[in-house]
């Protein structure tokens, strides 16, 4: 944790183990520690169990003020999130695309509506349960997103469109800690977070049926699955000249007359590239996974197997105006080539590939093919520690 000394300081308390141990390494420190819940959803729509736990969330979080003697205070966020991220994740899945809710949650969110409101109450810094790190590199007079050391819960990806502000006021306690060592320290200090499970599902909602909760908005329209065979889609990998960085990292082209029609989907906003379950046929020599999404034409485009030859790419591209860089200073130049590690989903190991930065659009070309890219999500690249930017994949 970075040195402070006799600053504001106000912790984003969730209620989970991460928050209080982060609040209770701040409050043994000379620093005046305070602490607000956000409330961000109270719609149980598509909530599994029917319920949503925020209330529980903010009995938790009222205990460990108590236990730590900080105030506590609530907000309801619940109308920006709303419009910022539900809405965005509406269209998003009505466009065919895989959104990532948890990205855009802390950008617009946890490091913007919430950190304003930080601020305004007279605070410097805002604290969170992050598993990522930061540090400042004097040379650029810029601030560094870093990975946290717990490889297994490194959160970093999910910060990776912070810019140089919201860094600057950021701080995050338990960055070079292992999460059974906070689960320990929690235990030691007798939190009342210590055995609690960790929150899964979307940002601040939880685990939903998916089905049911984009039914809210989006008219499902059923349509053909069409099954590409292996052979055919080794011949259409065959063709692509993987010599040729740009072609070799767009999409694979899908037509009708590639396969035949197997059956129908509920809706082409309920599946995402990769995905195996769900799609209520069966029969198969092997089980089918989803190949391409084809929203304009409304088709599910599927094969049989993990080693179908069209689930893996070599390649992706993001539009130049979408990509985001932490450090301004380290933004590639027109027809710049670097080597970084990336990664296009929480956890994924990190993949050696080679960035080219063209007129319209940042190439992220890898040295081994990749399975179940899906336009809408993000791609975030590495260097070390450092995560340096991300985008939305096209």
């Amino acid at each position: 944790m970075e040195n402070l000394d006799n600053k504001k300081i106000v912790v984003g308390l969730s209620g989970g183990v991460d928050s209080s141990v982060a609040a209770f390494l701040l409050k043994d420190t000379s620093n005046e520690v305070s602490a607000i819940f956000m409330q961000n959803w109270n719609d149980t729509t598509g909530i599994l169990d029917g319920e949503c736990h925020w209330e529980d969330d903010l009995d938790f979080a009222q205990l460990i003020s108590n236990q730590l003697n900080i105030p506590l205070s609530k907000v309801d966020l619940s109308e920006e999130y709303r419009k910022r991220i539900v809405d965005y994740m509406f269209s998003e899945y009505d466009a065919g695309r895989t959104p990532n809710p948890d990205i855009l949650c802390n950008r617009e969110i946890k490091f913007d509506v919430f950190l304003d409101i930080v601020l305004e109450s007279g605070a410097e810094y805002v604290a969170t349960g992050h598993y990522c790190g930061k540090s400042y590199d004097k040379s650029t007079n810029e601030y560094k997103l870093l990975s946290g050391i717990d490889s297994n819960k490194d959160q970093s990806y999910f910060l990776s469109q912070l810019n140089q502000y919201q860094l600057s006021k950021a701080i995050f306690p338990i960055s070079e800690i292992l999460k059974e060592d906070v689960r320990k320290i929690a235990k030691q200090n007798k939190l009342a977070t210590h055995s609690k499970k960790d929150s899964q599902g979307l940002c601040f909602i939880g685990k939903v049926d998916l089905p049911t909760f984009l039914k809210q908005k989006l008219i499902p329209r059923s349509g053909d699955v069409i099954e590409i065979s292996n052979e055919v889609g080794l011949d259409i990998v065959k063709e692509i000249d993987f010599t040729d960085h740009n072609k070799a990292s767009k999409p694979y082209n899908f037509t009708p007359n590639l396969g035949d029609v197997i059956g129908r989907h509920k809706g082409v906003q309920f599946y995402t590239i990769g995905q195996r379950k769900g799609l209520g046929l069966g029969g198969f020599p092997k089980p089918l996974f989803v190949l391409h999404i084809d929203n304009k034409e409304n088709i599910i485009y599927v094969g049989q197997g993990l080693d179908h030859p069209l689930l893996k790419r070599k390649g992706l591209f993001i539009k130049s105006s979408e990509v985001h860089w932490i450090r301004p200073s380290q933004k590639m130049e027109l027809n710049e080539q670097r080597n970084y590690k990336v990664r296009f989903r929480h956890r994924q190991a990190l993949q050696d590939a080679l960035l080219i930065q063209n007129k319209d659009s940042l190439i992220i070309y890898f040295n081994e093919f990749q399975e179940g890219i899906s336009p809408g999500q993000f791609a975030a690249w590495y260097d070390g520690r450092e995560c340096l930017g991300s985008g939305p994949i096209s």
